[in-house]
């Protein structure tokens, strides 16, 4: 079924998104209008359930039309991490209700993801013989998993950040202290790297299957490495010293900044995951 030239998926992945960054600003908003009193509280059924509803909606119908999952070009790489990370957000927020107060930064940068979604490319694609494997979906499942975890971690660190500012302080003063949410937030860098271990090795087996190769230093693998290295070395810098809350506030917005680029960066550059090892 189609709208004007573009199939009904495309309609409701577009409204998902745009439901994304409305959440952002409410969030926000809410965040101003309550000076925090309610940072913790249960919130109702929002927009942003609407907006994970409408994403799941919509990649359910492209998953009928197309016959694959959404993990090939970029396009469907901003979709499906929308609502995968979306989900692990608003999963992890009603069982740590603490993580409910870092719903502005949060949402923000899931804004970030729709706004480029509403800008790429809607193509559709065809699944390579060598993606037809199980253990391609859990190392895809591995990758988003250690991605919001990182996700969480980067949002509990903005708060600490944003602290530093005159309203900041005022919007986020009824969150625990910086070293309560310092020491949450590295709880989950923790699980990111067990997460995205895991991702290399299941890639690794993949790869070995697809292709006869644990590692061929691809773009997306090398990066993938990189954004390893740079969560390992954050980990063992925050064991090992006296690492302030905003250090590694810091330290932690720079992890996730490296692995936004690994997730999003290299499939804009080279169009699809493994360019050249279909």
């Amino acid at each position: 079924m189609t709208i004007g030239s573009l199939p009904m998926d495309y309609w409701w992945l577009d409204a998902g998104a745009a439901l994304m960054a409305v959440s952002a600003v409410l969030a926000w908003r809410r965040a101003a209008a309550t000076h925090g009193r309610h940072a913790t509280s249960p919130p109702p059924v929002t927009s942003i359930d609407l907006a994970l509803l409408v994403l799941a909606i919509g990649l359910a119908l492209r998953w009928a039309r197309i016959g694959h999952g959404p993990f090939l070009n970029l396009y469907e790489i901003l979709a499906s991490s929308l609502l995968s990370l979306g989900l692990v957000w608003r999963a992890a927020s009603w069982r740590l209700p603490v993580l409910r107060g870092s719903a502005p930064v949060v949402l923000s940068l899931l804004a970030l993801l729709a706004a480029w979604l509403l800008a790429a490319a809607p193509l559709d694609t065809h699944l390579p013989a060598t993606y037809e494997m199980p253990v391609l979906w859990l190392h895809v499942a591995l990758g988003k998993i250690f991605l919001g975890c990182a996700l969480l971690a980067t949002g509990l660190a903005g708060v600490v950040l944003g602290r530093a500012t005159t309203r900041g302080r005022v919007w986020f003063r009824r969150m625990p202290g910086d070293a309560a949410l310092d020491a949450l937030a590295w709880r989950f860098m923790l699980a990111a790297l067990v997460f995205e271990s895991l991702m290399l090795v299941a890639g690794a087996v993949w790869a070995q299957d697809a292709w006869g190769r644990f590692w061929a230093w691809d773009p997306l693998e090398t990066w993938a490495f990189v954004t390893w290295l740079a969560l390992v070395a954050a980990v063992h810098a925050r064991l090992t010293w006296r690492v302030g809350p905003r250090t590694g506030a810091l330290m932690i917005a720079a992890v996730f900044v490296i692995a936004f680029l690994t997730f999003f960066g290299v499939p804009f550059i080279s169009v699809v995951p493994h360019q050249g090892a279909l």
